[in-house]
This record gives C-alpha cells, structure tokens and sequence, in this order.
C-alpha cells in the first residue's frame, strides 16, 4: 500500500480550524505554519500541534518568511496547502516542488481576487461564491485552477454566516484535495481566463460607507450584510453623529422625500432610499455601543424629539 502523503497547512487563523481538524483525524497533516495571528491562536495550535507530533512554526511578519524554505526541507512535506495565509509565499519557497502548493481561495477565480473575496461578493449582491482550489505561484492568486466548487448565498447572509459556512466546507474541500493527491499521479488544471479577472484590494472606509445618493436599497442593505460583523456594520451618518449599521431591512413604501431623508423613527429609523424604497435600521454601533434604535432613541432624546416636531433630518 503506497505510503500516507504529508501534508503541511499554512493558515491565518480560526478560518482554517476546521480543515486542520479533519485532516489530522484523517492523518494527513504533519505540520501547521500560521502567519501573523493573534496570541490565543497561536498558542492553541502549537499546543496541539505538540500533542499530535506535529511541526509547527509561527510566521509573525514577512521578515520572518526568510525562515520557511529552511522549515519545509527539514519538514519535507510531499504539499503545502494555503488556507487564508496572509503573506505571499517567495519564489524561494516555490522552488521546493512545482505542483506542490495548493491555496483555497475562499471566492472563485479570477473574478474575485484579493484578501477578502467574502466581502465583496456580498457587497456586489452575487448569487453565489466558491472555494477555489488552485496551484500557487509569485502572484496573489493568479496560479492554475484545479476546480471552483461553487456555493449558493442565502437571503441576507451576512458576512460571519458565509464566513462560517464558507469553513465548513472548507474542511471537506481541503479533505477531498487530500484524498485526490493520495490517489492521483498529477492534478487536472487549467490556466485562469485573465479577461474575466480582477483584484480587490483589501476594504477601506470609502468601500463600507453609505451613500444614499447612489446607492439603491438592495446595495445598502447588501453592504450593511458585507460589513456584520468585521467592520461592526456599514458606516454612516445619522442625526450629525457618525455610526455603524448592522442590521437593517428593506421597508416597501413609497416616500416623496430626498434620498438619505429621514422619513420616520419608530421601533425602527425608516430611510429614504434613491429608488422609492425605504430601509428600517434596527441595530446600530455608537461610540457608545451596540443598541436598538429605542435604545438610540432613548440617549439621543432631544434630538430624536426634534426630528419628530419637523419630521425631516437630512443623512450627510
């Protein structure tokens, strides 16, 4: 019976947790290499990595990548799988084996590369996503594809859904590419179709805020989604203070008001949207918190008292 291959999995964090616990039931893992994570994960998975006799290396900044080439040989793992690693790997360490890195990109390629697919197919209301498997190479996701195992997004799933979901499947991907490389002589794959590609680089504050203006419901509340919970919502202004949004849902009614208007605050604040529409903000993050909108309504009394003798506030 031909020998158990080695698996060694880069990872950035609790995202890859899942895969890393079933490959090491299935035994193929022989080390974990984690880059630039907090202290608690850190510390986590080199605890287990000692209790399962595994090697293991923090990678704490890229100076610190001048130590992998060095790591893999002594390791000498028959693949490298990336799992939201967060450095680019050097061509110093991809001269180990050609065919021999595999990233799990959690959006499907090329359309969708960068560091954080999830926000963005959320943010550009896609009715699906993927996990894509495909060979590394000296470019952020630009390697072979091997396949796009394509996922359904739900109605109003949010970030920390899809990111949970997203995990879960994760788990069973990285397992099948396992068992295929135990049983394959070589991979199938094919070059990615660079017309159809793009790059998103890594979110900033113009890309999580709210312009009423522009913006229709069905994009405000997809950002609203995008944001919950990484960002604590999507940035704006309400009533001259600067907050977050993370819940909100479409309201159906018309209204004869500008775009970004106040229409209404109840149990809900009721905005005015540029297609006629209105979205009922539920919950919201303040300097002072997490709360309601009565809860908001309750500490911002004068002013929601105000709005309601005039009955228009204008969002900035």
């Amino acid at each position: 019976m031909e020998k158990q291959k080695k698996i060694m999995v880069l990872c950035g964090g609790k995202f890859a947790f899942k895969s890393l616990q079933l490959l090491a039931y299935e035994k193929f893992i022989c080390a974990i290499g984690i880059g630039k994570s907090n202290i608690t994960i850190i510390e986590a998975l080199e605890r287990e990595s000692e209790e399962n006799n595994f090697g293991f290396k923090s990678f704490a900044n890229k100076k610190s990548m001048e130590e992998m080439r060095t790591w893999i040989d002594d390791i000498q793992p028959d693949y490298i799988f990336c799992i939201s690693f967060p450095f680019l790997l050097p061509e110093a360490v991809l001269s180990y084996g050609q065919d021999k890195f595999i990233n799990f990109h959690p959006g499907p390629l090329p359309q969708y590369r960068g560091p954080m697919p999830i926000f963005e197919v959320l943010k550009n209301n896609e009715p699906e996503t993927a996990i894509c498997a495909h060979f590394m190479n000296a470019k952020y996701d630009e390697g072979n594809i091997i396949f796009n195992d394509p996922i359904a997004i739900q109605t109003g799933e949010t970030y920390g859904k899809l990111t949970v979901r997203l995990s879960d499947r994760m788990a069973q991907v990285t397992l099948n590419m396992a068992n295929m490389l135990q049983f394959a002589s070589s991979i199938p794959n094919h070059p990615q179709d660079n017309t159809l590609s793009y790059y998103y680089e890594k979110p900033e504050i113009s890309d999580t805020y709210i312009n009423w203006k522009r913006m229709s419901t069905d994009e405000i509340i997809a950002l609203i989604n995008a944001c919950n919970p990484w960002n604590s919502g999507a940035d704006a202004t309400l009533l001259g203070e600067q907050i977050k949004i993370i819940i909100a849902s479409e309201l159906n009614e018309p209204h004869n008001n500008q775009s970004g208007t106040i229409v209404s605050i109840t149990d809900t604040i009721n905005v005015a949207c540029e297609d006629n529409k209105q979205i009922a903000i539920e919950i919201l993050s303040t300097e002072q918190g997490i709360m309601t909108v009565r809860q908001f309504a309750l500490l911002n009394s004068v002013m929601v008292n105000a709005f309601n003798n005039i009955y228009k506030q204008q969002l900035i």
